[in-house]
């Protein structure tokens, strides 16, 4: 069985945004306050990405993904830059659940 949007929302978006806020605090020295804005989340939610409590479940399958690094490292960059508005992540964000969809990188074992 595939992931719905509705799964994606629910499982695996968390762990995109665990990515993100990751990439934004580690490679560009960003606060958990400035990712958190940038993220249009709370710095609570950052603090929960930054120590596994939030967004884990799949970050290892997608982490090391050479499609997902780049799009995240896409994402991160344009946040970083403001480049990218709240619609473009979310387009791009839509974009990498379709890939990940479509190579099979997670099982929905529903």
């Amino acid at each position: 069985m595939r992931f719905s949007c509705e799964d994606f929302a629910r499982n695996i978006l968390p762990s995109f945004r665990s990515l993100i806020a990751k990439g934004l605090i580690e490679d560009h020295g960003l606060t958990q306050a400035a990712a958190a804005g940038k993220l249009g989340t709370t710095q609570a939610a950052v603090s929960y990405y930054l120590s596994s409590k939030r967004g884990e479940k799949y970050v290892k399958k997608l982490e090391n993904d050479p499609l997902v690094k780049s799009k995240i490292r896409e994402i991160v960059n344009g946040l970083n830059s403001g480049t990218l508005t709240t619609v473009d992540v979310t387009d791009k964000l839509c974009g990498l659940c379709e890939s990940v969809r479509n190579l099979n990188l997670i099982n929905n074992t529903r």
